[in-house]
């Protein structure tokens, strides 16, 4: 089979309201994350609270305000959008686990990150015709 070098195939496309709303639910999450980061970075008497409710050390807050930014940084920049939401959608996950362990509200406590990987995830498949070719929908 001989490949002829010179056929470029057509780049996929993002309608104007596609791209729009992929960018107000991206920044509707960016929004919520970097409120939650920031808290965690100041060290505020709730997180540690939360966490000590949670089982866990108080003095985690730190780390996972961090961990937070440096993946949020990750979803921010084009090229690695796709792996900060791979690697938020883990935090998140970890974040559903603690919360369900020790028998949270389920729809405010437990799906909170449920709800951020989902406005996340829309955001950039809304804005990413790539992610969009690669993860379609179904009729």
């Amino acid at each position: 089979m001989t490949i002829n070098s010179t056929t470029r195939v057509a780049a996929p496309t993002v309608s104007k309201v596609q791209s729009w709303i992929g960018r107000g639910l991206s920044a509707l999450f960016v929004l919520l994350m970097v409120g939650d980061s920031a808290i965690k970075l100041l060290q505020l008497g709730v997180v540690s609270d939360a966490l000590r409710e949670l089982g866990y050390a108080p003095e985690l807050g730190l780390p996972i305000g961090v961990l937070q930014a440096v993946l949020l940084m990750l979803y921010l920049v084009t090229r690695t959008s796709v792996l900060g939401a791979v690697l938020l959608t883990g935090l998140f996950g970890g974040a559903f686990a603690a919360h369900l362990r020790v028998n949270s509200p389920f729809f405010t406590h437990d799906m909170f990150g449920v709800y951020l990987g989902v406005l996340a995830w829309a955001g950039l498949w809304l804005r990413d015709a790539r992610l969009r070719a690669l993860l379609p929908l179904r009729r």
